[in-house]
């Protein structure tokens, strides 16, 4: 279903039809995204929206302003997501909880990951909306290490390794890429996992964590 328009949206004021087009022009690009990746053209956004090109560009002037709308609710669900998992008592869960829903949506969602971490980082974070999401992710890490359930070489750049590796698994047989998610998921969560002390086992030291950000996932060479 298309997502209603919210108090401020930008379809605000517009005449029923003009909304109509413009929800008809959202859900198109946000299946045509999903399915293949944020570089579908215009045109055949259009096309399968039922709208004239011009249209289109009436209710969205640019490309990236299309994407950038297309992707607000995902956006705002990746917030909750991370907001829940710092509300959440137990350190372990939150954490799992977290890396388990971001990835899920990411196996879901072709276009998403490129959108939201990468390719239109000033449309789609217009507050600073990620680096608050780092802090509080880092955040996360740092508790679940201070109750010892997290392993202390563990960094919050890893998690972008698990985003780079769950990436490659988004396809078009939606059942078929959150499975291959969910069970990657698992795999990664348990060498996440701190040693018990009682255990009297021990882990070898991981290298250094890489250099690597969340706006850099998608970007080039």
């Amino acid at each position: 279903m298309p997502a209603q328009p919210s108090r401020n949206s930008p379809a605000d004021g517009l005449r029923a039809d003009a909304r109509h087009n413009r929800a008809r022009i959202l859900q198109a690009a946000r299946a045509a995204y999903a399915a293949h990746g944020i570089d579908v053209p215009v045109t055949a956004i259009a096309r399968r929206a039922g709208v004239g090109v011009a249209t289109l560009y009436r209710r969205f002037p640019t490309r990236d302003a299309l994407v950038a709308e297309a992707f607000t609710e995902q956006f705002q669900a990746c917030a909750a997501v991370l907001d829940e998992a710092l509300a959440d008592p137990d350190p372990w869960r939150g954490f799992r909880s977290l890396v388990e829903k971001v990835c899920a949506m990411q196996a879901r969602d072709r276009g998403f990951t490129a959108a939201f971490l990468a390719r239109f980082p000033g449309l789609l974070d217009p507050g600073g909306e990620r680096e608050r999401a780092e802090e509080k992710l880092a955040l996360l890490v740092r508790r679940a290490q201070e109750a010892g359930v997290l392993r202390p070489d563990f960094d919050a750049s890893d998690v972008v390794l698990v985003l780079l590796a769950n990436n490659g698994l988004a396809g078009a047989d939606e059942a078929a890429s959150l499975a291959a998610s969910r069970r990657l998921t698992a795999y990664l969560l348990e060498s996440f996992r701190a040693v018990p002390a009682a255990d009297g086992a021990r882990r070898d030291a991981l290298p250094p964590p890489a250099p690597v950000e969340l706006r850099q996932l998608h970007e080039g060479p």
